[in-house]
């Protein structure tokens, strides 16, 4: 898709003058003062109103000790505060580490302790609930009680915020992620789209969670409109419908597990939708749920995207404007290709690239690639390598995730390499079940998973029945279907009906929950 005339022009305007968010941000709020930036179920707030606000959680963050480089905690919510509060801490200097209170209060102190915090923002109350209270709180909503916030420009290496993920060992890690790893998204990303200043984006995700940054900061780098969408609405389908045809959005960003409550409530609601855009990332996407998504919304469909990427490769890697004959098709939808600022190479165990159409691991290089994991030295080292190109050594990051190079130049995602199970001695992907289970007519979505039993390793199928159809009589059936399509040994020995796959905080499938199903033995034979 072509470069957009409205975004392009935004884009270089601050691409000119900035070399970091808050820079950029206060370039586009010059441009455009009186429209407005974010908005919740109560306040709104105009970009003009945004940058004050935002300078003066700076100049009280300052006011209490912050330094340049000083990681600043954020308790977040679904109000303006989260964004000010956000663009504040930027704007001190610091980069902010996003607390969710919907997390166990054992989490929240470990991103505490691991970061070394002294100053959070947030609602002083709510700190306090989430065990923080020993912490300088700075209060969003509180009035101007410091000088200015520092005038000079914030370097483009800085770190911009500190985001955890799950680790191996159990305990999250923080990865930090600079300035320029984000604007060098939003830089060769944005313009690729049809958007602008008179665009509403959703503000769906939790901050938690990096797909919140490219809801953020593309809409206020865009002069257009984040609109937050509370806790509540986003885990009810039939009310964050209406809020997307009350709002007017027309950018939304969606994990494919959350959108399929979605596209269900659309087929039976018939709404009036502004959609313009709807992003996937974060899973596999199924081609027959973009279809029928599409069907819902005729005559005025919006463009589906689908997008892959990680925190560790700041937010998105590849991009795919999915076409009408992706949509005819089944399967899962291609992650496309690589951002203009992304080079991704396809190595074999041995970190050595692969031919041509084979299945290898991604490694990504460019400027989306992240500083770092957070006093990890060598978790760090074992995941961003520097590897030899024919354009001379270059820094990647490991992904562990698969992919392969169709005819067309595409990339093909292929699940993750450590979620291969060993059952009976057979390497098992489950991600193959799972595509087999939703192509039957009566399967809705499906997830797989292996768990120890009396007889060993053993797989658990988890799935969600289309509405009316019946649960356990359906499980003989689902048994025929799999074994005209896999091996013995890739049949599920236990089923599970449920009325939804289980969700984390961010959106995506929790397999953790999923074992809890398999050793309560919920609907399954033991």
């Amino acid at each position: 898709m072509e470069s957009s005339s409205a975004a392009q022009s935004v884009v270089e305007t601050w691409s000119a003058e900035a070399t970091s968010l808050a820079g950029a941000f206060r370039v586009v709020a010059r441009h455009h003062p009186d429209d407005i930036a974010v908005k919740d179920e109560e306040n709104v707030l105009g970009y003009r109103e945004l940058d004050d606000l935002s300078d003066r959680i700076a100049a009280r963050l300052r006011a209490r000790g912050a330094v340049d480089g000083q990681l600043v905690g954020v308790v977040i919510d679904r109000s303006v505060s989260t964004p000010a509060a956000l663009l504040g801490v930027l704007k001190a200097g610091c980069a902010y580490v996003p607390l969710d209170p919907a997390y166990p209060e054992s989490r929240l102190r470990h991103a505490v302790g691991d970061c070394a915090l002294e100053i959070v923002v947030g609602d002083p109350k709510t700190v306090d609930q989430c065990g923080l209270g020993a912490l300088r709180v700075v209060d969003p909503g509180a009035g101007h009680d410091g000088g200015a916030p520092p005038a000079g420009e914030i370097e483009a290496d800085a770190s911009a915020y500190v985001i955890y993920t799950s680790g191996s060992t159990g305990l999250p890690k923080g990865c930090v992620v600079s300035h320029g790893n984000v604007l060098a998204l939003l830089r060769h990303t944005l313009p690729l789209f049809d958007v602008g200043p008179a665009d509403r984006w959703t503000l769906f995700h939790s901050a938690c969670f990096d797909f919140s940054v490219w809801e953020l900061w593309g809409a206020l780098l865009t002069g257009a409109t984040a609109v937050c969408v509370p806790a509540e609405t986003a885990r009810a389908p039939e009310e964050f419908l209406d809020l997307l045809e009350r709002e007017r959005v027309t950018v939304l960003s969606q994990v494919p597990s959350a959108f399929r409550a979605l596209c269900r409530m659309a087929g039976a609601a018939a709404p009036d939708l502004s959609l313009r855009y709807v992003v996937f990332g974060g899973e596999s996407l199924d081609l027959d749920l973009v279809g029928e998504f599409v069907r819902h919304t005729a005559p005025r469909p919006p463009v589906m995207v689908n997008m892959y990427g990680i925190t560790e490769t700041t937010v998105h890697s590849t991009i795919r404007f999915l076409t009408g004959q992706d949509l005819d098709g089944k399967g899962t939808a291609p992650v496309g290709r690589p951002l203009p600022h992304v080079v991704i190479s396809l190595r074999d165990r041995d970190m050595r690239p692969v031919p041509a159409g084979e299945a290898g691991e991604m490694y990504i290089a460019g400027e989306g690639v992240a500083k770092g994991y957070l006093n990890r030295p060598e978790l760090t080292a074992e995941r961003f390598l520097t590897l030899d190109t024919d354009d001379g050594p270059r820094r990647f990051y490991r992904t562990g995730d698969l992919g392969r190079e169709t005819e067309s130049g595409e990339l093909e995602y292929l699940g993750r390499n450590d979620q291969q199970v060993k059952v009976r001695g057979f390497r098992i992907e489950p991600g193959e079940i799972e595509t087999a289970l939703r192509d039957h007519p009566t399967v809705r979505d499906a997830a797989v998973i292996a768990h120890d039993s009396a007889q060993g390793a053993t797989l658990l199928a988890c799935v969600v029945l289309r509405d009316g159809e019946p649960g356990r009589p359906a499980e003989a059936a689902l048994r025929r279907h799999l074994a005209t399509r896999l091996p013995a040994h890739m049949v599920p020995r236990r089923f599970a009906f449920l009325d939804d796959l289980p969700l984390t905080l961010s959106g995506k499938l929790d397999r953790n929950a999923l074992l809890g199903l398999a050793g309560a033995g919920r609907n399954g034979r033991p």
